[in-house]
């Protein structure tokens, strides 16, 4: 039945009676409890309307709990996301803020050169050579006996001395490929010198030279030059797309880039860091509306001043739901996408690629932006070896081609970390899928750390046994491999490595940054939670989600009942 109880509201015509009457019909289909009074209208009968009327407060008693309790606890984990999601925002802006490792769990600290502290060496002639990686640069013997700083010249921090290739020149001339730029050594000022590259990566990866010729790679372009020290002109290259070249990008890329908003350059990165505030803002005046009304009767009873509190109370629950209304739907977006940081769903979209959404940051027309990972000078065949995002690949010199190998290396996801030449024109490949010997000929791959042939398990776990981050040769030409959690393993040998000297342990520290990562991730608290810390992003991102939206309905809920009552 369908009758009007307010004769003042009825329409003054036909026509806007029928549109008003599927205006009311549409708001009555989006609610979900089906009969009630709305304006004036009343669909069904009385009894329906009570029984309706009782569907609505269990409902709305389930959204109450589903927001209160589920959001006072994710409070806690929102305001750490939200501070540590600003800091990764802006990883250049707090690059020289570092933080002890002492401070931190034992698995952030250096022990038998873990932590990704080596990388590689460079060998100077006579008994020098220099140890790089997330310490910087040092200054040893062949005995790896002595350690001297040899980072005068690179910014202070962890993350600006973290080096990721090292190369001396035939004359000489020292480069070093680091996270924030291309590094050359001036032998009379005993300094390391930028080059002013223009670069919109600045992380270079590989340096090699052949001849008097210097090559350099950041992660997009190929640079080459004249050698001549930090006086080196470089030319900055574009390497040309393969001919089967479909523009295609990484999903776990575009989702990251999504949570970030560097999908939409400098501008979407603020706007996140907004909502950042905003998460922050939810979530200390939610925690104060949890806890002030039971504060606030207990003053009552004793007698005690409550004004104070009672105003803190009612100006965090307005704005609360203020804000929370006006942002929800970019908080659930924001929320939803963190959950692919973490596995299960991470592995879930590892491999998968999408075009890249136009007008925005990965809609780049160089075919290998943000793609190249390493490079090397194959002397028997004369041409560059390239390690890219899509696989290995080899470069002619005088050509900006890149050819892809039939046979390729396992390399995991996070990308290659050895790459060296090896007897025969076979490589040695070492990523955190372990480490392998490689040749582009033969079918065969040699896992080198384990002593047997490579058995391809794609689609399974994205690390291997070992989570190879460097390698190393001493004097008497005995290899060691690097793992990132057991340090420095020796390689058909059983002669042990010597430990990190205590210069070099008290001035290397881990940078925020990387903090931000690993508490943003929840691999900080894997000490507490063992192996279950991967569900802390996944749960916490769909619990946000819940509480977003039932936030939500709470609000609309009583702000309609607010506006039928002014009526």
């Amino acid at each position: 039945m369908l009758y009007n109880t307010n004769p003042d509201k009825r329409p003054q015509s036909l026509l806007s009676g029928f549109y008003y009457l599927c205006n009311r019909l549409w708001d009555f289909g989006k609610r979900a409890n089906g009969c009630e009074s709305w304006n004036g209208f009343v669909f069904g009968s009385t009894e329906q309307l009570q029984a309706n009327q009782i569907t609505m407060k269990k409902n709305w008693l389930l959204y109450y709990k589903l927001h209160r309790w589920p959001g006072l606890i994710l409070s806690f984990f929102l305001l750490y996301f939200g501070i540590t999601g600003i800091f990764l925002n802006h990883r250049e802006t707090f690059s020289g803020v570092d933080v002890r490792r002492q401070a931190l769990p034992n698995a952030y600290h250096y022990d038998n050169w873990n932590n990704a502290a080596i990388k590689g060496q460079l060998n100077l002639g006579g008994d020098s050579l220099l140890l790089y990686g997330s310490i910087g640069i040092w200054l040893s013997d062949t005995a790896f006996s002595r350690y001297e700083d040899f980072n005068r010249g690179l910014p202070q921090g962890s993350d600006p001395r973290r080096v990721f290739d090292m190369h001396r020149c035939d004359r000489g001339h020292l480069y070093a490929a680091t996270l924030f730029g291309l590094y050359a050594y001036d032998r009379e000022q005993q300094r390391w010198l930028p080059f002013d590259l223009e670069v919109d990566i600045k992380r270079f990866v590989g340096i090699e030279t052949v001849g008097d010729t210097l090559y350099a790679i950041n992660r997009s372009h190929l640079f080459r030059g004249l050698s001549a020290g930090p006086a080196t002109q470089f030319r900055k290259m574009e390497l040309q797309a393969t001919p089967d070249y479909q523009q295609r990008v990484s999903l776990m890329k575009t989702i990251w880039q999504i949570h970030s908003g560097e999908i939409f350059g400098l501008p979407g990165q603020l706007f996140v860091d907004a909502l950042g505030l905003v998460t922050i803002f939810l979530s200390l005046t939610g925690i104060v509306w949890f806890f002030f009304p039971d504060w606030i009767k207990r003053r009552r009873r004793a007698g005690k001043p409550r004004r104070k509190l009672m105003l803190i109370n009612t100006w965090s629950l307005r704005w609360h739901n203020k804000v929370g209304a006006w942002t929800f739907v970019l908080l659930a977006v924001l929320y939803f996408t963190g959950i692919f940081l973490r596995p299960p769903f991470l592995i879930a979209i590892a491999r998968s690629e999408v075009p890249p959404l136009p007008y925005t940051h990965l809609d780049q027309p160089n075919p290998w932006y943000d793609k190249l990972r390493d490079l090397l000078y194959d002397v028997e065949r004369d041409r560059m070896l390239v390690s890219t995002l899509d696989g290995m690949f080899w470069l002619d010199r005088q050509s900006k081609a890149l050819h892809k190998y039939e046979n390729q290396p396992p390399i995991s996801v996070m990308g290659i970390n050895v790459f060296e030449t090896y007897d025969g024109g076979a490589y040695l490949i070492g990523s955190f899928s372990g480490l392998f010997l490689w040749h582009p000929a033969h079918p065969e791959i040699w896992n080198f750390a384990q002593g047997k042939v490579h058995v391809d398990h794609s689609g399974g776990r994205p690390v291997g046994d070992y989570k190879v981050t460097g390698a190393l040769r001493d004097a008497a030409g005995r290899r060691y491999m690097v793992d990132y959690d057991q340090g420095v393993l020796p390689l058909w040998h059983e002669e042990g490595f010597p430990a990190m000297p205590e210069n070099i342990l008290e001035s290397s520290g881990i940078s925020l940054w990387n903090v931000s990562l690993e508490i943003h991730t929840g691999r900080f608290f894997s000490f507490l939670l063992s192996d279950f810390y991967i569900l802390i992003v996944p749960l916490a991102g769909l619990a946000g989600v819940m509480v977003v939206i039932s936030g939500y309905i709470l609000y609309r809920r009583k702000y309609r009942k607010r506006k039928k009552a002014t009526r």
